[in-house]
């Protein structure tokens, strides 16, 4: 039996549609390869490290030292506000004494993100790092009055301070070298 044509005679060829391609693996995923990190931008790495390693010791002396440094500044506070009872120039000394500790703990989060930034290729978070470590600077003189003992110890303390201020200041400025900055910028045609 003949197939059945279209009403007005004409015929169909009825044609098989293409085969489907088949799947391919060679193509890469849409992800981004990341370029190594130049050894400028290491280097700069390690020193803020250092840094941060040489904050938190200052810190964390501080914080085991905080009876000493609590009973200097209570002595301190008590000069400055003579008359004033025992209990408010106690709780006097210890805001001095965490708000500067809070203080220099905040500024090193800070700088410790915005140098996450930089290493995850933030071009502005360098940029960010120059007021950070401006503010560090002036929030560590203000400190100094209040964290600083005396004696040897607290020629540790400002050692420790300075050497890290100095390590954060050479590990920013080698993230303004060409090498970096052009590791900084995004390739062509990415989003």
């Amino acid at each position: 039996m003949a197939p059945a044509s279209p009403p007005g005679g004409e015929e169909r060829n009825w044609s098989v549609p293409p085969p489907r391609p088949g799947l391919s693996y060679s193509t890469p995923p849409p992800i981004p390869v990341i370029p190594p990190l130049p050894r400028v931008v290491r280097t700069s790495r390690s020193l803020w490290l250092f840094s941060f390693a040489a904050g938190l010791a200052v810190l964390l002396g501080s914080f085991v030292a905080r009876e000493s440094n609590l009973q200097r500044l209570r002595g301190l506070v008590a000069d400055m506000a003579a008359g004033r009872d025992a209990a408010s120039v106690s709780t006097t000394a210890e805001v001095v004494f965490w708000g500067s500790v809070g203080a220099l703990l905040a500024v090193t989060l800070l700088e410790a993100v915005a140098l996450a930034a930089v290493l995850g290729r933030r071009n502005w978070a360098r940029w960010i790092l120059l007021p950070l470590l401006a503010s560090h600077v002036l929030i560590l003189v203000l400190a100094s009055a209040f964290l600083v003992p005396a004696g040897a110890a607290g020629s540790y303390v400002v050692m420790l301070w300075g050497a890290g201020l100095l390590l954060a200041l050479a590990g920013l400025s080698l993230l303004f070298l060409p090498s970096a900055g052009a590791w900084l910028k995004p390739e062509r045609g990415s989003s």
